[in-house]
């Protein structure tokens, strides 16, 4: 992931960690007064029970000083008003978590949006969508649940400890002996389980990638035999994914046994020192059960919030690595130039390119010079640079060495999207949306049906399109499934036709056209190229014959430059290439 070199969770303790990342989730602050509210409530009532206990058996089996109505009453009244505590808090705290992942989502998505392209090409599209849609989700329901248990367990603490102090300081002391213990354990269960947890991610991020090979892959998978392969692949992941996951398991479960050894151990004492205090008259009956009771009670909570940490850290490390989107991921930066329509002018001097992990450059010390509607090819063997080149002039790779200018402005002076907005792009992969034809066609510009119909048939796709079920508006599913290859293609030029950009790029563009279909789209794409700049890459001769330049790449060099005629007629390299194609 592409991000800025300081990491703001380095050298954090889990606490600290916890708290950077509830600073996310600190909205709506009216859910927080609720739900702090219905926790106190909930926390001060649970004493009330124990409290009734006492008089109960002091009093009311023994005289009539207790009226009768009084313990029917309470017990109803006690139970409706922490029945609707606990009801005021679930939704406020669904009001709190739904709030800050709409929130949350909304900013990853945004830092996605406009992130250097470096982070698509070293985070795998499952590794971007895993940590969008299901760890922040994950993130903040079990952190907001656990810490609603532990606020709410630890005032249950505070309150029942309170009332023991006031029955009996003596045997309270005893029972405040295991919270030390306690402490220990789950502190040192948080540092193991940290670092358990992140391990399970990236194994989790592994399987995931390597299931989305399998999925893409599966043809080539096939046909090579190679399953037997991937299944040892997958294994191997989903192995080491168990171990973690074991280890997780024995790690969290660990503290209910030591913390039940140590309530056992308590109890014993407080029940062997209340026999001798019972003895001298020290203790009633009513008090000592009251005091049992309430000891009790301190099981519930102590054991939540000794299990509680094992789901804050799971929490606390889905949450780091969504939040990591919105606080490291760098996002492109342009410059301030903006222009509605450029000339199609393009000029590159000097420039080389060199990726991060590559030891041999992309391009080197290109120069070359393209004037407003010309028509210009590049071609060559495959990694010779060719669309390292194209993708230089919308910035989805920047030069290394070098400057790159459109209509005499550099690339890096123009706004990114003002940029953009000047090309349209047919690229040999064709991505297409789960949406219909018309919505497809149109994407990021204002809808036209007549437009759109237009583009269709220029991309000689029109036909095919009417004989959809409902035609322009026909969902064409994932990837444009009920489409070919060849008309998925066709699309994708009718798309770059429609946004009818002053510079046209075509990378590969009639590759997976018939030879039929290629000399109607070879037609209508020199209609569509009137009045434009064109940079075409393609091995087609049909396609790079009548280019007004054509420039012949080498291991990122220009080789040879001239027009179709010329280059024929000089040999080399150019002649070589198109005897191969």
């Amino acid at each position: 992931m592409q991000t800025r070199p300081d990491d703001p969770t380095g050298g954090m303790t889990v606490p600290q960690r916890l708290w950077r990342v509830m600073s996310y989730f600190s909205q709506p602050r009216s859910g927080w007064i609720v739900l702090t509210l219905a926790v106190l409530i909930g926390s001060a009532l649970e004493p009330t029970i124990p409290a009734l206990l006492k008089p109960l058996l002091d009093q009311g089996f023994n005289s009539k000083e207790l009226d009768l109505w009084i313990i029917p009453v309470s017990v109803v009244a006690l139970f409706t008003l922490r029945s609707s505590a606990s009801f005021m808090a679930d939704v406020a705290l669904a009001k709190i978590a739904q709030t800050s992942l709409h929130s949350l989502r909304k900013k990853m998505f945004d830092c996605i949006s406009v992130a250097e392209l470096e982070l698509y090409r070293k985070q795998p599209a499952t590794a971007l969508a895993n940590t969008i849609v299901f760890e922040a989700t994950n993130g903040a329901v079990l952190l907001l649940q656990s810490i609603t248990t532990v606020v709410k367990d630890s005032l249950s603490l505070v309150a029942l400890v309170c009332y023991l102090l006031y029955l009996n300081w003596e045997l309270t002391l005893i029972v405040l002996l295991i919270f030390p213990v306690v402490a220990l354990a789950m502190r040192a269960l948080a540092k193991r389980l940290y670092g358990l947890t992140k391990a399970s991610q990236a194994a989790v991020d592994k399987l995931a990638y390597v299931v989305e090979e399998s999925v893409l892959a599966h043809k080539e998978i096939r046909i090579q035999n190679a399953e037997a392969q991937q299944r040892q692949r997958f294994e191997s992941v989903n192995t080491l994914l168990q171990r973690l996951a074991m280890k997780s398991a024995i790690a969290g479960s660990a503290v209910a046994p030591v913390t039940n050894l140590f309530g056992s151990i308590a109890l014993s004492a407080v029940i062997t020192v209340a026999i001798v205090q019972s003895q001298s008259n020290a203790l009633s009956a009513g008090g000592f059960v009251a005091f049992i009771t309430a000891m009790l009670m301190l099981i519930a909570p102590i054991k939540h919030l000794s299990e509680v940490s094992s789901t804050i850290t799971r929490g606390v490390v889905a949450a780091e690595r969504a939040i990591a989107l919105v606080e490291t991921v760098v996002a492109e930066r342009g410059g301030d130039f903006v222009k509605d329509r450029s000339t199609g002018q393009l000029e590159l001097r000097g420039v080389g390119v060199t990726y991060p992990d590559s030891p041999a450059p992309a391009l080197v010390d290109i120069d070359l010079a393209v004037q407003p509607g010309q028509f210009i090819a590049l071609v060559g063997l495959s990694g010779s640079g060719k669309t390292t080149l194209a993708n230089l002039l919308p910035r989805f790779v920047n030069c290394t060495s070098g400057h790159i200018f459109l209509d005499g402005v550099e690339l890096r002076d123009w706004n990114l999207q003002s940029l953009r907005r000047q090309f349209g792009l047919v690229g040999q992969n064709v991505v297409m949306f789960n949406d219909s034809v018309l919505n497809n066609l149109a994407m990021g510009q204002a809808v036209d049906r007549a437009r759109a119909q237009h583009c269709l048939e220029a991309a000689n796709l029109a036909e095919r399109v009417a004989a959809l079920p409902q035609g322009m508006d026909t969902v064409l599913g994932h990837n444009a499934s009920a489409l070919s290859g060849g008309e998925r293609q066709r699309l994708a030029i009718a798309r770059a036709i429609y946004k009818d950009a002053p510079i046209l790029i075509l990378d590969e563009a009639t590759s997976a056209l018939d030879t039929d279909t290629d000399s109607l789209v070879q037609a209508s794409l020199r209609t569509a190229m009137v009045g434009r700049t064109t940079i075409a890459i393609a091995h087609r001769l049909s396609t790079i014959r009548d280019a007004d330049m054509i420039f012949v790449l080498q291991h990122g060099r220009i080789l040879q430059r001239g027009s179709h005629a010329q280059l024929m007629a000089e040999g080399g390299a150019y002649e070589d290439f198109i005897r191969l194609t």
